[in-house]
C-alpha cells in the first residue's frame, strides 16, 4: 500500500443526495471512485435532509461530507448546513458540495461564491470528473494535517 493509499484508507467520507431529488447516478459514480482510490465511504442516497447528512457524519465519524443536488434547489437546500455542522460539534468537517446547483444558467464563479459564503469548502460544477474530486480531497486533507487553510484554485 502507498502512503496515498494509506492516507485514504484512513479518511471516512459521507456522500448523498440533499433534499427532494432523486438523481442518484453521478452520486453513485463518485462513491464507486473515491472507494476505488481507497477511501472509505458511507453513501446515504437520494432524497436526504440535511440534518441526515449531519446525524450520518456524526455516525460514522466522517472527515467530510459531500453533498449532490442535480435538480436545481441546492442552493435552498444547502442554506445553513455548515451552520447545522457548527451545532452537531462537526465545524471542522470538510464540506463539498456538487452538481446543477441553481436553476437557469448562471456564471459559475457566482454561484462557486455562494455557497463557499454558505460555509462549504468546495464546490464543483455539473460535468465534474471524479478524479478532480479526489484530487481536490487529497490536497485538501494534506493542507489541513498541515495546519493550512485550503487553497482555492
Amino acid at each position: 500500500m502507498t502512503p496515498e493509499q494509506a492516507a485514504r484508507s484512513a479518511r471516512m467520507l459521507l456522500t448523498g443526495v440533499i433534499g427532494s431529488d432523486t438523481h442518484i447516478v453521478g452520486n453513485r459514480v463518485l462513491s464507486l471512485a473515491l472507494e476505488k482510490a481507497g477511501y472509505r465511504v458511507a453513501s446515504l442516497g437520494a432524497l436526504t435532509p440535511a440534518r441526515e447528512f449531519i446525524e450520518g457524519a456524526i455516525e460514522t465519524a466522517a472527515d467530510a461530507i459531500l453533498v449532490s443536488s442535480l435538480y436545481g434547489q441546492g442552493e435552498l437546500d444547502c442554506r445553513g448546513f455548515r451552520d447545522l455542522c457548527v451545532e452537531a460539534g462537526i465545524d471542522e468537517i470538510l464540506l463539498y458540495v456538487g452538481g446543477n446547483l441553481v436553476v437557469g444558467k448562471q456564471p459559475w464563479p457566482d454561484v462557486e461564491r455562494r455557497f463557499l459564503d454558505m460555509g462549504f469548502d468546495r464546490a464543483f460544477p455539473p460535468g465534474t470528473r471524479p478524479e478532480d474530486v479526489i484530487a481536490a480531497l487529497d490536497r485538501d486533507f494534506a493542507a489541513r494535517a498541515a495546519g493550512a487553510r485550503i487553497a482555492l484554485p
